[in-house]
């Protein structure tokens, strides 16, 4: 069982910045991908952003350049720029193993409002 522990949401107004963290509990040589998905209530989660081992990213269109993701071992990171009130979602930690088992962070609340 592998642990994902984020930290990092909180209220933001329009046009802020925030960054999520969010770290495994397991080697990183054991991790494929990793990535942030976020959900709104009555929506289905959705990817914003992954990063594979080796670097290559992947970033949902809405994104459009305001976040960028990175890995730095078992830590994965989500530095948010340009906040919108729609970008406003629990926002979950995502990794895949090389084995293809996946898991789930707890989920960190962001919310962008004046």
């Amino acid at each position: 069982q592998v642990h994902l522990v984020e930290s990092g949401g909180g209220l933001v107004q329009p046009g802020g910045s925030l960054r999520l963290s969010c770290t495994a509990s397991t080697e990183s040589s054991e991790i494929s991908v990793m990535a942030w998905y976020r959900q709104t209530p009555g929506k289905r989660r959705e990817v914003v952003a992954r990063i594979h081992r080796g670097g290559r990213t992947e970033y949902n269109n809405f994104v459009m350049d305001r976040f960028t993701i990175a890995r730095d071992n078992a830590e994965v990171s989500l530095q948010m720029n340009s906040l919108k009130p729609g970008d406003t979602a629990t926002y979950y930690c995502y990794a895949m193993l090389n084995n293809h088992s996946i898991f789930w962070g707890q989920g960190t609340q962001v919310t962008v409002s004046s």
